[in-house]
């Protein structure tokens, strides 16, 4: 009986190993690419490389240009995910709370839904055409609101949980003594739902960051581009035998994802996890 629960053990360790080895073998092969000298991707490629070199990131920066768009990416990221969490964070509060009342809050709650649930392809060309009649193409701003777009829904639709399982009382009771509708909403709800926050943040961060559909129809200046448009661009005709190149923009374009990933951990998990259970 020991033997074979010990033996069901080692089958489930052996298991977990190989899935981890199979989940993490291509980020490990990126890295490996991406410091690997171009003479040593030619014919058999070894698993390690011989040796370690950082051309393709100089000759990424210096010659591609790769550095501006990483500024795009980074300025466009960032203001299409504080601008989406402002309206979404205030959209979920008001849908979540029962004392806002109006006519419309029922059905704007699944217009929300439904902008969400539809391709992000099926408003490129009323979006085209808006911005076209405006003058904003070939810009940065409307990649910048279209990110806005796909992820105030998200965070609509992720906060109206959190919100709804604040007890109210704790909102009337600050009443009470005197706070305001924004310092109820500032110091007392914002702090309790951090986590869903954080969770969302991260989410609607890696959609605006790897963001390639919207960018590549609205942006045609190459000073405009952003990472994932940067990158495509690498693997044209006459450099899609330049791996290693390939791979050192891989490398650089999760570079902020995993940072934000390390230093929200705590948020994260905790975010994820709360309100999936209701009690």
């Amino acid at each position: 009986m020991k033997a074979r629960k010990r033996a069901g053990t080692v089958g489930k360790v052996l298991g977990c190993a190989l899935l981890l080895v199979i989940a993490l073998f291509p980020i490990y092969w990126l890295g490996a690419m991406a410091i690997r000298p171009t003479s040593e991707m030619q014919g058999h490629i070894s698993l390690i490389p011989q040796s370690l070199t950082i051309e393709h990131f100089i000759s990424l920066f210096v010659s591609k240009g790769f550095g501006q768009a990483a500024i795009n990416s980074l300025q466009t990221t960032l203001s299409s995910l504080v601008l989406s969490l402002i309206v979404g964070i205030c959209a979920a509060y008001i849908l979540a709370r029962r004392r806002f009342r109006f006519g419309l809050k029922r059905p704007m709650t699944y217009w929300v839904l439904l902008v969400r649930v539809l391709p992000p392809v099926a408003f490129t060309i009323p979006l085209y055409t808006m911005f076209s009649k405006i003058g904003l193409l070939n810009t940065k701003i409307p990649v910048t609101l279209a990110c806005v777009l796909i992820n105030v829904p998200l965070i609509i639709w992720f906060l109206i949980s959190f919100f709804q399982d604040l007890p109210e009382e704790v909102e009337e009771s600050a009443k009470v003594d005197g706070a305001t509708e924004w310092q109820l909403f500032r110091k007392i709800v914002l702090p309790l739902v951090a986590p869903g926050i954080a969770a969302v943040a991260m989410l609607s961060f890696m959609y605006a960051w790897n963001e390639y559909t919207y960018t590549v129809i609205f942006t045609r200046s190459p000073s405009n581009y952003t990472v994932p448009l940067a990158l495509s661009v690498l693997n044209t005709e006459d450099n899609l035998t330049n791996f290693g190149l390939v791979a050192a923009g891989g490398v650089v374009s999760v570079i902020p994802i995993t940072l934000f990933v390390i230093f929200a951990q705590n948020y994260l998990i905790s975010g994820l996890s709360s309100g999936a259970v209701k009690e």
